[in-house]
């Protein structure tokens, strides 16, 4: 289990690959840069949860869907 950025990450990158889009598509279809998809997908970023649903749309997913996934039941949280 990694913390929650990695985690996010790791679910754009999975549907991004599931969806045959590049890294450069997925920023297109979202209207972000490149550069930022990629430090999302590799967990550098925070990323707002308006970007994420820019993302979720691009990638035709809704953010249900997007959190529908069993990677994010035991989210680590701050005590």
């Amino acid at each position: 289990m990694g913390d929650i950025k990695q985690l996010i990450g790791n679910r754009i990158r999975s549907l991004r690959q599931e969806a045959s889009y590049s890294q450069e598509v997925l920023a297109h279809r979202s209207s972000l840069d490149r550069t930022y998809i990629n430090s999302v997908e590799n967990g550098h970023r925070n990323i707002s949860i308006v970007n994420l649903e820019k993302i979720a749309s691009a990638l035709d997913v809704s953010l249900a869907e997007f959190f529908g996934t069993s990677a994010f039941e035991e989210v680590p949280h701050d005590e």
